[in-house]
Parts: C-alpha cells; sequence; structure tokens
C-alpha cells in the first residue's frame, strides 16, 4: 500500500484554516495565504524559516512595527485588572486614552467615542451627524474607501460594495474626485479651476443645502490609490461646510497616527474637522479599537439630550490600555517624525526608479501611505490594469505581486496599484531592500509597456 501522504506544518496550519475559517475578499478556493508564525520590527515569519518585508504595515495599521512587548506588558496589566466592564463603567484606560487624543487632534476635538473598528467609527460619525443636524444626506466621494459595515460600504464609492444591494443605504450622494493624475474635466492641476470643489458646490444646491448633514472626506486616499488632495481642496470643502451649516467628517482611519508624518493627516490641510473618525493606528492593529472624535460644540450639543449611540465594546479597557501604551510608542520613538523623514526619502528613491521603470507613471504618496499607478504607455496613461479590474485583466499585475513574494515581501497590490507604506518605524536600510524588491517585480510589468 502506498504510504499516507504527511503534510508540513505550514500546509497544516493552512488546511486548518482552508477546513474551517472563511476569507475576505476572496474566492475561497486556490488560495496561498502566508502561514506567519512570528512578526518582528517590519518583518513577518512563516513556518519555514522564509521572512518577509512588510511593505503594507499589514492593511496600514501596524505603525509601531510588529511585536513592540511595550503593548504585550499593557495589555497584560489591564487584564490582570479587569478586562471587561459595560460602556456605563468607566476605567482609568478609558479616560486617558481620551486626554491623550484631545491632547494630539486639531482645534476643538476633545471628545471621543470609543468604537470597535473603523466602519463603527463612519457609521457611527453618520448617525451622530444626522442627529445633531436634523438632516439626513451625506456627501462623499466615489474612490473612497470606508469600511466594510452597510452604512461604511455605501458611504464608499469602492465597486466591492456592488455585488451587495444596488440600493444600499439610503441618502449618501456621491461626488467626483480630485483625481489629478486622471481628472474628471480633463484639467491640470496648475492652470484648473478647482472643477472638483465647484462641482460638489453644485451638488449641495442640486440636493438643497437644507438637507445636507455632512461632508465625509478621508484625510488622505488609501486603498483607492492615494489620491492626492490639490493643495487647498480641503480648505474649499471646509469653506462650502460653513457656508451652509453642513459638519465636515474627516476619515483618518488610514490616515491618522503619523502615516502621513503629522498626527492626523487634517494637520497638513490647514483644517479643523466637526469630528474625525479613526482606528488602525490608534492601536497599531494590536488590538481592535475605533474612535469618533467630536468638537466641544457637538459633544454639548447633547448634554440635555440623549445620545443615541452605543456598542457593547465601546471603550473596551484591553483596547484602551493598547492604545494609551501605543500612544506613548509614538513619542518615544519620534516615530512621526521618522514617517516624515523616510516618506522624502521614499519620495527621492522613487523618482530615480521612474527613470529605469517605464511601468510607473504616478506616484503619490504622503510620508508613508503612498503607490505606485502602473501603465502600459506613460503619454495615454493606459493602466496596466482597469478600475474595478476582472480577474482576467489582473493577469501582470498578478505577476507582480507573485514576484514580490518570491522575493520576500508582503505588499498590497491592488489593480495597477502597488502600496508602499511600511511602518513607521522603517530604515532606510529596509526601506532601500524593499524598493530594490518592488525594482525587480516592475522589470515584468515593464516588459508590457509600449510608445
Amino acid at each position: 500500500m502506498p504510504s499516507p501522504v504527511t503534510m508540513s506544518e505550514t500546509q497544516e496550519i493552512q488546511q486548518e484554516n482552508f477546513d474551517y475559517t472563511l476569507f475576505s475578499w476572496s474566492k475561497q478556493k486556490g488560495l496561498n495565504p502566508i502561514a506567519v508564525k512570528y512578526a518582528e520590527g517590519v518583518y513577518l515569519y512563516d513556518y519555514d524559516g522564509k521572512k518577509y518585508l512588510d511593505f503594507s504595515s499589514g492593511l496600514m495599521n501596524v505603525n509601531i512595527g510588529h511585536g513592540n512587548q511595550r503593548v504585550t506588558a499593557a495589555v497584560v496589566r489591564q487584564m490582570q485588572e479587569v478586562s471587561y466592564v459595560t460602556p456605563s463603567c468607566v476605567t482609568r484606560a478609558r479616560g486617558e486614552l481620551g486626554r491623550r487624543l484631545a491632547a494630539i487632534t486639531p482645534g476643538h476635538l476633545k471628545k471621543t467615542l470609543f468604537t470597535v473598528c473603523g466602519a463603527s467609527a463612519i457609521d457611527n460619525a453618520i448617525k451622530l451627524a444626522r442627529l445633531y443636524t436634523g438632516r439626513h444626506k451625506i456627501i462623499t466621494r466615489y474612490r473612497a474607501f470606508h469600511g466594510a459595515s452597510y452604512g461604511s460600504m455605501t458611504a464608499g464609492g469602492d465597486p466591492r460594495k456592488l455585488p451587495h444591494d444596488a440600493q444600499q443605504m439610503p441618502n449618501i450622494v456621491h461626488v467626483e474626485d480630485p483625481y489629478c493624475y486622471r481628472c474628471p474635466w480633463g484639467k491640470e492641476i496648475s492652470s484648473c479651476h478647482r472643477e472638483c470643489v465647484s462641482h460638489i458646490e453644485r451638488i449641495i444646491e442640486l440636493e438643497g443645502p437644507e438637507t445636507v448633514a455632512a461632508i465625509l472626506m478621508e484625510g488622505e486616499s488609501g486603498t483607492s490609490g492615494c489620491i492626492k488632495y490639490p493643495p487647498d481642496y480641503l480648505q474649499k470643502i471646509r469653506a462650502l461646510c460653513d457656508k451652509h451649516g453642513i459638519l465636515l467628517i474627516i476619515d483618518e482611519v488610514m490616515s491618522g497616527f503619523g502615516r502621513t508624518g503629522k498626527w492626523f493627516a487634517s494637520e497638513l490641510h490647514g483644517i479643523e474637522p466637526d469630528m474625525i473618525a479613526t482606528a488602525k493606528g490608534i492601536t497599531a492593529g494590536y488590538i481592535p479599537l475605533g474612535a469618533l472624535i467630536v468638537t466641544d460644540r457637538i459633544a454639548d450639543h447633547f448634554d440635555d439630550r440623549t445620545l443615541w449611540l452605543g456598542l457593547t465594546y465601546s471603550a473596551h479597557p484591553v483596547a484602551c490600555a493598547a492604545g494609551v501604551e501605543v500612544l506613548k510608542i509614538y513619542e518615544d520613538e519620534n516615530l512621526i517624525e521618522n514617517a516624515a523623514a523616510m516618506g522624502h526619502y521614499l519620495e527621492a528613491q522613487v523618482e530615480k526608479m521612474k527613470e529605469r521603470h517605464p511601468s510607473i507613471g504616478d506616484f503619490r504618496n504622503t510620508g508613508l501611505l503612498g503607490c505606485l499607478e502602473l501603465v502600459k504607455n506613460r503619454t495615454t496613461k493606459e493602466p496596466m490594469a482597469p478600475f474595478n479590474a476582472r480577474p482576467e485583466e489582473m493577469a501582470i499585475m498578478n505577476q507582480v505581486a507573485g514576484r514580490l513574494r518570491q522575493l520576500g515581501m508582503y505588499a498590497f497590490v491592488r489593480w495597477n496599484y502597488v502600496f508602499i507604506a511600511p511602518p513607521l518605524t522603517i530604515t532606510r536600510e529596509q526601506m532601500d531592500e524593499g524598493l530594490a524588491i518592488i525594482s525587480d517585480a516592475l522589470t515584468i510589468a515593464d516588459a508590457q509597456t509600449h510608445s
């Protein structure tokens, strides 16, 4: 009789996951996930001993790097005291994290409702805007992702929402994006009249400003392609909001906590939002936690009115304890300053890469939140894969992604984008290592370019 087939430890782990768990955003057959044994700094290690440079900080959330045992110790200390209390109780960690957030947020954003993730922060921002204003419409951008709950998914324009429900949540109004590389109005940023803003102003007029509760914008664009705002764009949106009594909600789930070289991307644009919805970097992904931070004016409105918002795990003490320690780590290790410095270094190195790789059509970056947009022709800007590409249209980009993994990189590749968003702890040497891997993989895309 033939001897039984034995599986490696990696295969056993993968198989158990295949047999008993489901995978996000994927066909469930044919997957080959990395079986991560441990992680440290900017690297992941699998059960076969292979090392991967994590060039996307997990999902742009492990800002402090992997395996920082200060967070472990803080979580253990909290769990030794109390692991859970209802949101009607308070803990030292909850108050301290709220105080620390108030110290780093811009302007009058001083009070926080703690949620469990970014999507729940967005959902509660929408509900709060409607409660506060008595209006019901929310204006958002098409090329934005705000989360995967029904509310946040509808608010975003990401096509992952389309299979679920053609109607989705009512009273969301989408507008075009200030996508300067592919301007919807065919303009150049140096000579345009900010048609991207006047477009929104017309939408407000057509919808009726008295019906619009809020405009929801990302602090900096993320998985939609790191689309860069014109320098004065958010300031003009802030002015529109002020003119019509509309709240401005800024989604800092991905762009918050040093990712852009500032505590929050709002600072880069010189604006004070009415609300900041955030998550990811607040605990650097070590434990799930989200936050909706609001101005004193909004908070005071509910002094004598019921705040009809609530979550079982709001202000979870263990998550809050992790958040407190992570905020200390940002400061103690000068990670925000490092993100800004390494972002400048990254941009200089990619400029050199453009000379060698004709497939790089555009590189958009803020701090350590960036992406390469790959094209077949720089003049026509024909994308290496189209927006919302079908599987058969992803052949070349899948080869690029496969080469990155083969060379020891964990990176986020989507459509014709290759994202560069490593942990804020990254060094020049590690950045050079990552860019050398990407440069190798780009030769696959370069072979598909034409003049």
